[in-house]
């Protein structure tokens, strides 16, 4: 198994949901963040994990052009895996080209869970929504909805809702041999969050994504899980 973070970069986040790059940023707020894609390539998949805020490099998605600098086409991911719909997971997805939405991973099936799907088109004033991403999203032919609270995706591939961060988060396993890697997305964005058992505010149940938390802590130290943080700025995993 092969685990490769695909930085877009370090943010900071306004109250509004604005992510301005820190190199650019005049003021910066007290939420500093780093989107960070993973690309984990295994004997069977190559298995992207969130797709980022699509952004743009010289007008190519950030996210093809991090594949790109792995040797990695677009063509070649095999499975995509969102955990929720917040825009900074989900944007990199696609893009639009003349007035028309094209998927950046037509090879790919994309996995996302259902329920979180209808929870996220109703919240219409809600800014950690791109309803026009969201939108065409839902749309896509090789899109695989996902109905259950746990299940297969893989011989490889576990996923699970367990709410937290939005009701019907997801967090995934990949395993291989005996490796063990998991992501918990917005459950689990930062190595910090294992220090301090905090229910956050900005979770739609702080005190559920903590409890996961350090129950996901133990599991990890007990199983030598390599566990993923997609907004970290300084540690994109770690090897427990």
């Amino acid at each position: 198994m092969k685990i490769i973070p695909l930085k877009e970069g370090n943010y900071s986040v306004s109250k509004n949901k604005g992510f301005t790059p820190l190199e650019k940023a005049t003021e910066v707020s007290d939420l500093k963040m780093a989107i960070q894609p993973f690309l984990i390539i295994t004997e069977n998949d190559y298995i992207l994990l969130d797709t980022g805020l699509g952004s743009t490099i010289s007008e190519t998605p950030a996210i093809l052009a991090s594949l790109e600098k792995e040797n990695i086409q677009p063509d070649q991911i095999t499975k995509v895996l969102l955990s929720h719909l917040h825009k900074d997971h989900i944007d990199g997805i696609g893009q639009f080209k003349n007035g028309e939405f094209v998927s950046n991973f037509p090879n790919a099936k994309i996995y996302m869970q259902q329920r979180e799907l209808d929870y996220s088109l109703e919240q219409k004033d809600n800014p950690s929504y791109d309803f026009k991403i969201l939108e065409k999203l839902a749309l896509l032919p090789n899109l695989v909805v996902l109905t259950e609270d746990t299940g297969n995706i893989s011989e490889e591939i576990t996923y699970e809702v367990c709410g937290g961060h939005t009701p019907f988060h997801q967090v995934f396993w990949v395993k291989e041999n005996d490796e063990i890697t998991f992501y918990g997305a917005d459950n689990l964005p930062q190595r910090s969050y294992l220090k301090f058992h905090i229910a956050y505010k900005s979770d739609f149940d702080g005190k559920k994504a903590s409890n996961l938390r350090q129950n996901w802590e133990q599991e990890a130290k007990e199983h030598n899980w390599t566990v993923l943080f997609y907004h970290d700025i300084k540690m994109p995993f770690l090897q427990f």
